[in-house]
Parts: C-alpha cells; structure tokens; sequence
C-alpha cells in the first residue's frame, strides 16, 4: 500500500476517533460540573472546565483566545472553533477530506457516512446546540462515530487499508481513555474529607458514564464505585474494549500482521509489543502507589511516540 494512501486512512479515522474523544471529555466535565455546582477556585474558574481544556491539550491554545473558562466558552472552543485543530467540527471537516481523497479505497457507505456527519455538523453551532442542551449534541458525536465504525466493519474488506483505520482508531482510543481518566484523579481529585462521599461517588459515575462503562463495571465488580477499581478496568482489563490493555493488544496484532506481510522489522511493532507488556502484567496497587496521574502521563507520551514511530515506519515515503 502507498504510504500516502496509509497516512489518509490513519488519519481520518483518528480524526473520527478524536472527535468522539472530545464529545466524551465535554460529556464528563459537563456531568461533573451539574453534580459540583459552585465549586470555583478563587479566581471564578470552574475546575471541571479548566480540567476538559489541560486533558484534550488545548489550554494554551485557549488562553491565546482569551476570556475566562466558562462552561459556554470551553464548549464554544473545544466543539465549534474551526481553528482549533483539536475541536469536533474541526475533525469532522478533516476526517471527511482525508475520507473524499481516499474514496476509491473505502466504501460508498463508509464515505456517506462521514460526509454527513460533516454536513450536519456545518448546520449546528453553540446556539443552536445550546437551545437543546448540550448532551444531546454530545450524544450526537458518539453516535456518529460509532456508525462509521459500524459500517466500516460491515462493510469494508479485510485488508492493509483496513487495518490503518483500526490503528488510527485504537491510537486515538487510547489516548482518550488516559486524558478522561486523568480527568478525575488528578484535575478533580476532591479533598480528603470528600473521598467516599456523595460528590466522589457521582464523579466516578459520570466518568463511567462517559466511556459507556457503568454498566459493565456493575457487572464486573457487582459492588460500589472504587477508584481503583475504575482505574484498573480502564487500564488492565482485555475485556474492556476502551481499556489501555484491549486498545494496545489489538494495535501490537495489527502491527505483526503487517510486520509478517512487508517481511520487516518495524521498531514501532517492539515498541508496541512493549507498551502491552506493561499493562498485561501491570498491577494496580502498584500503580496507584507509584502515582495514577504520573502512570496515565508517561503512557500518554509513549502513546504519542508510537504514533510518531508507525508514521516514520509506514506512513513516509522511502
């Protein structure tokens, strides 16, 4: 396959993941936000928004914008400005261009798909959406998202093109559920007295909620909302398919499939292979002793540098 060919494909379904992933963050600190009301810092900033700008990675680029971080405001930015490369409509538009230069290797279904969603997404904007209330627009995105996901597995061969667009996927997947996790253990992370409460209880849930795993942790645990336990099925459990383990599992079979067929010993397949091993034998006591925060941080960044290394492997022109 081009390696040009294999950047589009990647790329428009990391875009398509990318803005599933920031329907979920707004989607949680909206949540939390209703269940905190009036918890402010002392210059009026609410934590729950400034907490969704730091995870998606856009607070500098917000505060170039200036304005103070209101609930409106991060919505505004991480939803609809179109120049920010991070917002939803921002990787709707660049998901449907990569999808339109990539139309003879994907489906006529997969191709409707995303171009409407990017053609609904033009007739939406805060106020509008606002009118309605915010979660069903967020609900919106997922649910985008995920048709293409479904069409795409429905309908699209099994072949080199198909497996760039489920490494786009699991990449970007990855990355989200650290930033939503970070979200609550170390933005949000309430006082002593608060841990075990009512507010903490329902910030776990909302949490849960986001990544659609409320119902599979009850049936896991069968037992209240524990931190650690959240933690481990977003990060340890295979069976989980958002979790650092199942995304990370399917990236290094993927990744050997295409190492047997160019007959090639990529590093970022090593690299991968690696980053498994972590979570596969990982432990949560030890993460959690050694610090969640620094733990989500460093697979963060190592998320970011296998990106960089199957781009330098597959995706650049000999």
């Amino acid at each position: 396959m081009l390696s040009r060919a294999a950047d589009n494909l990647y790329w428009m379904t990391r875009y398509i993941e990318r803005a599933e992933a920031m329907a979920r963050i707004l989607d949680v600190a909206q949540r939390m936000s209703l269940q905190t009301a009036g918890n402010t810092r002392g210059n009026g900033r609410s934590d729950e928004w400034e907490a969704a700008l730091i995870i998606a990675g856009c607070d500098k680029s917000f505060a170039l914008h200036g304005g103070a971080v209101t609930r409106r405001a991060v919505i505004d930015f991480l939803a609809f400005a179109p120049d920010n490369p991070s917002s939803i409509h921002a990787c709707l538009k660049a998901a449907r261009e990569n999808a339109r230069a990539m139309r003879a290797q994907i489906t006529s279904e997969a191709w409707e798909s995303i171009n409407a969603a990017w053609l609904e997404m033009q007739t939406l904007s805060l106020k509008t959406v606002e009118a309605d209330g915010f979660s069903p627009f967020f609900d919106w995105v997922r649910e985008r998202s995920q048709l293409f996901r479904g069409v795409a597995e429905g309908t699209m061969q099994r072949d080199d093109a198909n497996r760039f667009m489920r490494l786009g996927t699991l990449l970007e997947r990855a990355d989200s559920t650290a930033r939503i996790l970070d979200v609550k253990y170390h933005i949000l992370l309430p006082s002593p007295g608060d841990i075990g409460g009512a507010v903490d209880y329902y910030q776990w849930g909302a949490l849960l909620r986001s990544v659609s795993a409320l119902r599979i942790y009850r049936q896991i645990y069968r037992d209240s909302i524990r931190p650690s336990r959240v933690a481990e099925l977003l990060i340890l459990r295979e069976d989980f398919p958002r979790s650092l383990h199942a995304c990370f599992a399917e990236i290094v079979t993927i990744l050997q499939q295409l190492r047997q067929f160019y007959r090639h010993d990529y590093p970022s397949v090593r690299q991968a292979e690696g980053m498994l091993m972590k979570v596969r034998y990982g432990n949560i006591e030890a993460i959690f002793d050694a610090g969640l925060h620094e733990y989500l941080t460093e697979t963060i960044d190592s998320n970011i540098e296998l990106g960089a290394a199957i781009a330098r492997d597959f995706m650049q022109p000999a």
